[in-house]
């Protein structure tokens, strides 16, 4: 199995296909599309890889951080998650926005990924759950309140903002406080990226 390369960037391709030359053998990995603007060519690279073998194909994927390529592997081990799925989420949320994504059981999230409908991502909200170990915040003899951010995510949504909007303005917030003062930075911060 090979766990990761380090060489030289050949090329690239709009599609998130890299060629990596190590020791004067040309390796074709399948990246991340997040991560091939820092894979130009004649620079330097490293990546932790997955092979996935096919009946027809080897095909090696890579991944700038381990973190990236141990959750690639879970996201292949849920059903009806491929490889070209597994990747497509990537491009779209790294490791810690796809946790932010299941904690706040964020459908809207999940459909940003091509190929993913609203059916889609509720199977993948639940799986992932349990497959990544994020923890449930709802108690099993009742419903946990909403949390502040989830309030807001609503709020913003009866507002008409779009999912990818909130789902950016979210990551920019604080933790966590009064919902009040989360809504209003938040409109604060969609006011300004509107201009």
């Amino acid at each position: 199995m090979i766990g990761s390369v380090r060489g030289s960037v050949l090329e690239r391709s709009p599609t998130g296909e890299v060629l990596v030359e190590v020791g004067g053998v040309g390796y074709r990995v399948l990246v991340p599309m997040s991560a091939v603007p820092s894979l130009s060519p004649g620079a330097g690279a490293f990546l932790f890889t997955h092979l996935h073998v096919r009946d027809d194909a080897l095909v090696l994927y890579g991944f700038p951080t381990r973190e990236e390529r141990d959750t690639f592997e879970v996201l292949v081990g849920a059903t009806g998650v491929g490889p070209k799925l597994a990747l497509g989420i990537l491009s779209v949320h790294s490791p810690a926005a796809l946790r932010r994504a299941l904690i706040d059981d964020d459908v809207d999230a999940l459909t940003l990924v091509p190929g993913v409908g609203k059916r889609t991502a509720q199977r993948l909200l639940i799986e992932l759950k349990a497959r990544l170990d994020v923890p449930d915040f709802e108690p099993v003899e009742a419903a946990a309140p909403p949390t502040a951010r989830a309030e807001v995510r609503g709020a913003l949504a009866g507002l008409g903002y779009e999912p990818d909007e909130i789902r950016d303005v979210l990551a920019q917030l604080e933790a966590d406080g009064p919902v009040e003062d989360l809504l209003r930075d938040a409109l604060k911060l969609l006011a300004v990226s509107r201009v």
